[in-house]
């Protein structure tokens, strides 16, 4: 349980430092962060040990189809104001990649975790936070990523009884419907852009009705709960009523909506809303999203987007036509292999767009390109692509192990 300060013992502390030897390994070896492999031999020394170095801290897991690496780096710079934080911020999160990032947090008084939506049941059953913040559930990844409404089943059993305080997102029935098995919610009004997978029930299957920003089942009374927080345009509501202006250096709604979810995890651990925001206008950029480059004397802003509902929101934040926008999708593991998720992205809305394509699986967004009606050219590399482009910022944006290879080549 957090606040138990008794020490590792010795398997664990051998374990940790031989996670901290592989992880340097693979870095000299130019193989990235290391994280993933040093969990991994961490965990194969003490299979134990993500609860071991879970119980000294007050831990925040933060769960999500889109936004949890923002949203948990947002809620660590919030917490920092009530002390020492550790987190997983280079976004490594499933159960290696968690303990590693753990293992570096032997001072700290808090665990701010992003965890994989099919991974959260288990690491917090190994961790017993104090809060989960659960964002959104929308398709992803289809061919390893259960489909949502078993994913949503999943959190729900999961969570059922759970003791920690669960911070979720009031506007997406899915959510919802994994919440309320808790004892223990604090409902945010945070939106939803994407609805394509927030039709039918969760509860009986019935057709959703949703009139405005409302929703409910006609057929068996499943509806949205009242929220206490809210995003207001540029403001957080409080449960109070107060209104708290939101200063982000990030873009976009769906920010402002990942800075509601924190102020009210904050709230949890006595950080006041104004406090909270103030600290979170620290951020500029997560892990390479939203960075600004300059790359062959132009500026290149990188923008991730994984699945259909982030593509969306992504799309609403580039700045408009004539600006040129560079596409890139790869289908490697980590990605997910099937593409058929293209399908489901209104790419109309680059309509006056010069647009570029790059990417292991250029081809395949290139037919989507041309059954949309859209102007593009097919590129080979970043580099072509940036030379054919007009003149003014280039919007980039790329889909996750595509956007890594895009910071490794402009050197981010």
């Amino acid at each position: 349980m957090a606040g138990n300060t008794e020490p590792l013992s010795p398997r664990a502390k051998l374990a940790v430092t031989a996670g901290k030897a592989a992880a340097a390994v693979s870095r000299a070896a130019g193989r990235g962060s290391g994280s993933v492999i040093g969990g991994r031999v961490a965990l194969k020394l003490d299979p134990d040990l993500l609860g071991r170095l879970a119980q000294h801290l007050d831990v925040i897991l933060v769960s999500a189809t889109n936004g949890k690496t923002t949203t948990t780096r947002l809620i660590a710079e919030a917490l920092g104001a009530a002390g020492p934080v550790v987190s997983n911020a280079l976004g490594a999160n499933m159960p290696a990649g968690i303990t590693s990032a753990l293992a570096g947090g032997s001072d700290a008084k808090f665990g701010v975790i992003e965890v994989d939506e099919k991974y959260l049941a288990g690491v917090a059953r190994d961790t017993t936070p104090k809060a989960i913040a659960l964002l959104n559930l929308s398709r992803d990844q289809l061919d390893r990523a259960a489909e949502t409404r078993m994913m949503a089943e999943h959190w729900r059993e999961g969570l059922s009884g759970s003791k920690a305080v669960i911070i979720a997102n009031a506007d997406d029935p899915l959510v919802v419907w994994a919440a309320s098995s808790s004892p223990n919610v604090v409902w945010v009004a945070a939106g939803q852009a994407w609805k394509d997978d927030a039709w039918s029930c969760p509860s009986c299957g019935g057709v959703m009705q949703r009139p405005g920003e409302d929703w409910f089942c006609g057929q068996c009374g499943f509806r949205r709960p009242a929220p206490s927080w809210a995003l207001n345009g540029d403001y957080v509501l409080d449960p109070h009523g107060s209104a708290w202006p939101i200063h982000l250096q990030l873009p976009g709604r769906a920010n402002k909506a990942n800075a509601t979810s924190s102020a009210a995890v904050a709230a949890v651990f006595g950080v006041p809303p104004q406090v909270a925001l103030e600290r979170m206008y620290q951020v500029q950029a997560v892990a390479g999203r939203y960075d600004v480059v300059t790359f062959q004397n132009r500026e290149l802003r990188l923008l991730l987007a994984k699945n259909p509902a982030g593509w969306l929101e992504t799309f609403s934040l580039i700045d408009p036509p004539p600006t040129p926008v560079i596409l890139s999708v790869n289908a490697r593991g980590a990605d997910g292999t099937d593409t058929s998720w293209l399908w489901d992205v209104d790419y109309t809305q680059l309509a006056g767009h010069p647009i570029f394509v790059l990417g292991d699986r250029k081809l395949d967004l290139a037919v989507r390109l041309e059954v949309a009606g859209l102007d593009f050219r097919v590129c080979e590399s970043l580099d072509e692509a940036v030379q054919y482009s007009p003149p003014g910022r280039i919007e980039v944006i790329a889909n996750y192990t595509a956007f890594q290879d895009l910071r490794r080549r402009v050197g981010n």
